[in-house]
């Protein structure tokens, strides 16, 4: 077995890994300037719960099979994320429509002034359907879906190895 897939190298890659890809979006965030819009904030979720996985598997490293289950775990909470990335990459490209907190409710049903003005004044900052910052063509939701894609596939793996050394 490699290295990198033993009980705490694993739940350390994991850890590392997401803590990076979070920080890396808060700093963007933070300094960069480039606020978040609501699907942008909805995939920092599965990275904060893989964290979590992460510290409790680098806890219980004695057991290989809990790790396992903890990467497990953290392999659904990547694919969720790939589904809100792709998701996201969906909006971006207009392939259709984004969830109402992505454009606010509207102003259709404003019966007055102040309504209206109440209304406008919670919409979104940010809209989903805009992309703020992108790469070779590629949005931060699109690097996003391929690096959880990435974790994933990387948790699946320690997973297996965990599992298989710890029922022998």
């Amino acid at each position: 077995m490699t290295a990198l897939l033993r009980p705490r190298a694993s739940a350390l890659s994991i850890l590392f890994a997401s803590a990076t890809v979070l920080g890396a979006a808060l700093f963007s965030q933070y300094a960069g300037g480039l606020e978040p819009c609501a699907l942008c904030v909805y995939q920092r979720a599965p990275y904060a719960a893989a964290i979590a996985l992460a510290a409790a598997g680098f806890a219980m490293a004695r057991d290989r099979r809990a790790v396992g289950g903890l990467h497990g775990l953290a392999a659904a909470a990547f694919l969720i994320g790939a589904g809100i990335a792709a998701y996201h990459v969906g909006v971006e490209w207009r392939w259709w429509a984004g969830t109402e907190a992505c454009a606010g409710a509207g102003a259709s049903g404003a019966r007055s002034v102040d309504e209206l003005r109440a209304q406008i004044m919670s919409a979104p900052a940010v809209r989903c359907d805009e992309v703020a910052w992108s790469l070779f063509g590629v949005s931060m939701a699109g690097y996003n879906f391929l690096v959880s894609l990435a974790l994933a596939g990387f948790s699946v793996l320690a997973a297996r190895a965990n599992l298989r050394r710890g029922s022998g």
